[in-house]
């Protein structure tokens, strides 16, 4: 099989392992898709695309203020969960299966783009960028939100890519999603201009030991590492890690808490 297409299949079985919306949902994760939607200012006059939708966290509050919505993912799983939470919230979506590195839409299809925490892990960083403007139409708006290189975020992903195997070379690291320089230069020549504001979730877990079981059980590229690690006796070097990282980070003493950074991009097409 050729080696981008087994990556992606790869990636597709990875996020299906686990349960994400009960991560999502335990952590408060989705009032993130909140902030997004509202920082693209969607109201029901627009058409949009929310890419590498996942289980719905931009992508359900779009479809609240009576836009209308398409969300797309690489793993039908996603797309399962997401349709379920949208029919318990009455949203209506289109949901369809497809790749942000090949958007199944023609030339300036949307009016708004939309991607939380998704197509940042997307393998070919420029492929993407080009995608997202390619389907935006003329004064149509971006919006972006990515996990910032540094941080709390990136050190929890870095504990974990100790314990995983490497991504192949022609994978882009998904966190330089998250730095201002990198994404103005993905851009380039698009005809997006961009601006870029800090942002912060805090996240949350009963206790430093239940977010290590949360994680590993629920977001599911973590998932499937402990399961290696489980299998090979590496299992508990990585909950001693990772039960490390939260105490680390926690800011509360009744239960765990903890701050997690990223990088909104807002954008407009010019005309």
């Amino acid at each position: 099989m050729e080696p981008l297409l087994e990556y992606k299949n790869i990636a597709r079985g990875l996020w299906a392992a686990g349960d994400y919306d009960l991560m999502a949902r335990t952590e408060g994760l989705y009032a993130t898709g909140d902030r997004l939607v509202r920082a693209a200012g969607i109201s029901r006059a627009d058409h949009v695309l929310d890419v590498a939708c996942g289980t719905g966290n931009a992508t359900l509050p779009a479809a609240a203020t009576g836009a209308i919505v398409t969300g797309l993912d690489l793993t039908p799983a996603m797309l399962t969960a997401a349709a379920k939470r949208a029919a318990e919230a009455g949203c209506t979506i289109e949901w369809q299966q497809g790749d942000a590195e090949d958007l199944p839409f023609g030339d300036g299809s949307f009016d708004v783009v939309l991607s939380a925490f998704g197509a940042m892990f997307a393998p070919r960083h420029e492929v993407v960028a080009g995608e997202l403007a390619r389907v935006l139409r003329a004064g149509g708006r971006l919006a972006l939100a990515s996990w910032v290189p540094s941080g709390s975020i990136a050190e929890f992903f870095g504990i974990v890519a100790g314990f995983a195997e490497p991504a192949p070379d022609f994978a882009d690291p998904p966190l330089l999603w998250g730095s201002e320089a990198y994404v103005r230069e993905l851009f380039e020549g698009t005809g997006v201009d961009l601006e870029f504001r800090p942002a912060e979730v805090i996240l949350n877990a009963p206790s430093e030991a239940g977010a290590v079981e949360l994680y590993t059980t629920t977001f599911g590229p973590v998932a499937a590492t402990r399961q290696a690690t489980e299998a090979d006796g590496r299992w508990p070097a990585l909950r001693d890690a990772l039960t490390s990282f939260f105490e680390r980070h926690n800011t509360r003493d009744d239960r765990l808490a903890w701050p997690a950074e990223y990088l909104v991009v807002t954008g407009r097409k010019r005309r």
